[in-house]
């Protein structure tokens, strides 16, 4: 599974709602399951960025397809960043070794 960090903030709609931000997280993650993928990790934050969360998918075309769909839902906008832990940069970086 490939990791992702997902920075996002609310739209107009999500902070008038934002008493329903803990349930529309539980319902993102089951949507997130739907795919294959996994919701590791959320939290509310201060900041420039409302939101972080921390999810699995299977591949990067099932990532896109499950930003777009919170991004239909009107809520939030995401910024996705594709994370790589210490071995997977391991491998990246002996891939740059002539």
């Amino acid at each position: 599974m490939a990791r992702y960090v997902v920075l996002f903030n609310w739209t107009e709609q999500g902070i008038r709602n934002v008493g329903d931000s803990v349930n529309r997280a539980e319902a993102a993650g089951k949507m997130f399951e739907s795919l294959g993928g996994s919701l590791v990790d959320i939290y509310w934050t201060m900041g420039q960025y409302d939101i972080v969360g921390v999810a699995d998918f299977p591949d990067d075309e099932t990532a896109s397809a499950a930003m777009l769909r919170l991004c239909q839902l009107g809520n939030v906008r995401p910024t996705t960043l594709r994370a790589f832990d210490g071995q997977a940069m391991q491998n990246i970086i002996g891939k740059t070794d002539s």
